[in-house]
């Protein structure tokens, strides 16, 4: 005899994020951060040493300033990953400003300047906007913003399962004494088990322990509460390592000195879905179970005090309500 069930279920989860900068410049935030080097030289390609870089964070205005050493050289350690505006100068050179310079989370970053002969009084202003190139270790891995988080098609909406757009990834699921399979988050990553994969949000180990799935962190992440993410396939520097399989950097967003929010809602339902090949193949047919899925949320940041204070918050519920045909064995009338 079949049976059908129906179940409600109610998923809800709040991500709530703060930002909260210093009197002294410093944000603290996301400890997953990047790295931003270069040389500073003159129209000859002779190094300038002595010459200040500021970069500026162009979203809620933290600065950090160096000084290029005797080879010309400088670097930024642990800068919050976002979009900078980059000045060099030096005394007897126009000042040179980069925009819109563009930083991921563990993607170290390589940008020179060439200083023109003239007054520090006048500007060359280059407009960019491309995300840098990683020239500095041999980290293999791409990294995601929050575009292509949000509108990169995900089931269930999980966003550590954009690991499996990466070369190199394949889907195995996980293998019952059947020999079927019941959960295609699992897979492998260059061929390395499913459990070593490492997941962190902000630098902190979210890995599913328990289950030990490949594209899974223990932690609910909504999507809109994701700033960016980096996965590294292979070649993972001494600062991650933990194991052998990929290293996924999550970072959650922050407020800026403008307002910003997003409210949506997802809707599947069983209109569109195929009945189940067993229901189909019995006599008389038995109908297709009912599935009817929303996710639901809104997410608001902005400025509490302009460079100083910011806020962000996300909150997410999802409301599934869902049919099931099960077999049951009941005594015959005889």
């Amino acid at each position: 005899m079949f049976r059908r069930t129906r179940r409600h279920s109610l998923q809800k989860s709040l991500v709530l994020a703060t930002t909260v900068m210093l009197l002294c410049g410093i944000v603290v935030h996301a400890q997953d951060t990047t790295n931003l080097s270069g040389t500073v030289v003159d129209p000859e390609g002779k190094v300038i040493s002595g010459a200040t870089v500021t970069a500026t964070n162009t979203g809620n205005g933290t600065s950090r300033r160096v000084t290029t050493g005797d080879d010309g050289a400088y670097t930024f350690n642990q800068l919050s990953p976002g979009r900078y505006s980059v000045r060099a100068e030096a005394k007897g050179f126009k000042v040179s400003v980069q925009e819109n310079v563009e930083l991921v989370v563990r993607t170290p970053a390589n940008l020179p300047f060439v200083l023109e002969v003239g007054s520090v009084s006048e500007t060359v202003t280059v407009s960019g906007g491309e995300t840098l190139i990683n020239r500095t270790d041999a980290t293999i891995g791409n990294a995601f913003t929050a575009p292509q988080i949000t509108q990169l098609p995900l089931e269930g909406r999980n966003v550590a399962g954009l690991l499996s757009l990466q070369p190199g990834v394949t889907f195995i699921g996980r293998v019952n004494s059947d020999g079927g399979t019941t959960d295609s988050r699992n897979g492998s990553v260059n061929g390395g088990k499913s459990d070593q994969a490492n997941v962190t949000l902000d630098g902190v180990d979210v890995n599913d322990q328990q289950n030990g799935l490949a594209f899974n962190s223990s932690l609910r992440v909504t999507l809109d509460s994701v700033q960016e993410f980096r996965v590294v396939t292979s070649n993972a520097n001494a600062e991650q390592g933990r194991s052998s399989g990929a290293q996924i950097s999550l970072v959650t967003k922050g407020g800026t000195n403008t307002f910003h929010g997003s409210a949506y809602e997802f809707n599947r339902n069983t209109l569109f879905e195929a009945n189940d090949w067993f229901n189909n193949s019995v006599s008389p047919e038995v109908p297709r179970p009912s599935l009817i899925r929303n996710v639901y949320g809104a997410s608001v940041g902005g400025p509490i005090l302009k460079d100083r204070l910011f806020f962000f918050a996300n909150y997410e519920g999802r409301r599934d309500a869902r049919g099931a045909s099960v077999l049951r064995t009941v005594p015959s009338v005889d």
